[in-house]
């Protein structure tokens, strides 16, 4: 990229959360304000595949206020030939500090821009090398471009993450903005394993409700039905009072019920692979902690269930949402996490017990 097209650090930022939206997975690793200033070193530098120009993260915690003020190719063409000499600092007031070096080098650069093909390295330098060997990827670099803007930028931007992203990282990001469009909408429909249908009231519980019954179930489950599923404000959708009296399950709704109970009945005549699962959908907060998970199993071994014939699910839409990582600490061993945008997978805490879910 000419050095004359260098844009705004600000700019950068907000090219990156068009380019990694939600649902991409590190995505904090590649749209924190590290990652923008990343990506203006690489730049400033012009480090960019097919320059032959190279940098190391310590040129990114180096970096001044005031070096970043000066834009002429001159007085960058300088800053990186001084760079290149092992105890040059460009004067002025630091962005980072040396302990910021594990941050850029491990999330920033590896487990974020090179992952997904935005960052290259420099071929045959050894992994305990100092020399510089991060550059932008040519196709990448030319996103940040300040004349590219509109519907060219929009295409621009499709077009590189459809080549660089992987199937499974463009899925997931499909299924996250399509959950936040459907959570817009009037009402959300629900069908059953039965072929039932069912709205639900707009919001993000709704959406993973939704996709707990019309993608969980029929990945995870033989034989699902819903025998109970709820919304905020304890408004019941759904109960299947005759299969909870036939189970001996007291479904009353003034009980601290979950918001979703799917019944497994399996393939076994005799019902020996028959499994109960408890499901508390998580947008926000609530999951199945130690303490919900006992108050559970206490209602159903109260209608004569064995602690075998049940399974604990807390149902999120991403791996990346808040609501996630705030739970994770409270999530009971014994119990499953799922997450709407990565249908196919599923987190199991195992306990040491092998369990009929994980089968």
């Amino acid at each position: 990229m000419p050095f004359s097209n260098l844009p705004e650090i600000e700019l950068i930022s907000s090219r990156l959360a068009v380019i990694f939206p939600e649902g991409t997975e590190n995505r904090n690793y590649v749209v924190r304000d590290m990652a923008a200033r990343t990506i203006f070193v690489l730049l400033y530098a012009n480090a960019v595949e097919g320059e032959d120009r190279w940098i190391r993260p310590s040129h990114i915690y180096f970096m001044t206020n005031e070096q970043s003020k000066k834009i002429e190719k001159s007085e960058r063409e300088e800053w990186f030939t001084n760079s290149l000499k092992s105890r040059y600092r460009p004067a002025g007031s630091r962005w980072y500090a040396d302990t910021t070096r594990e941050p850029l080098r491990d999330e920033t650069l590896r487990s974020g821009f090179i992952v997904c093909g935005a960052v290259i390295e420099r071929q045959g330098i050894p992994t305990t090398s100092s020399k510089p060997k991060y550059a932008l990827e040519y196709g990448f670099a030319q996103l940040f471009d300040p004349s590219l803007k509109d519907e060219g930028l929009s295409i621009a931007i499709d077009k590189w993450r459809n080549s660089h992203l992987s199937k499974a990282a463009l899925v997931r990001q499909h299924l996250v903005k399509q959950g936040a469009t459907v959570a817009g909408a009037d009402a959300i429909s629900v069908v059953f394993p039965n072929g039932e249908t069912r709205f639900l009231s707009p919001g993000p519980s709704s959406v993973i409700s939704k996709a707990v019954i019309e993608e969980f179930a029929p990945r995870f489950l033989k034989q699902p039905t819903v025998l109970w599923l709820s919304q905020s404000g304890n408004k019941v959708v759904a109960r299947d009072e005759a299969l909870a009296s036939a189970l001996g399950l007291n479904i009353d709704p003034s009980k601290a019920l979950p918001d979703i109970i799917l019944v497994d009945s399996g393939e076994n005549k005799d019902a020996t692979d028959m499994l109960v699962i408890f499901t508390e959908v998580v947008a926000t907060d609530g999951p199945v902690s130690r303490e919900r998970k006992s108050a559970l199993t206490k209602l159903a071994v109260d209608g004569g269930f064995s602690k075998t014939d049940l399974a604990f699910l807390t149902a999120y839409m991403d791996r990346s949402s808040p609501a996630f990582k705030k739970n994770i600490s409270d999530l009971a061993w014994g119990s499953y996490a799922w997450f709407a945008s990565e249908p196919d997978c599923i987190i199991d805490l195992r306990d040491g017990k092998p369990r009929k879910l994980s089968d």
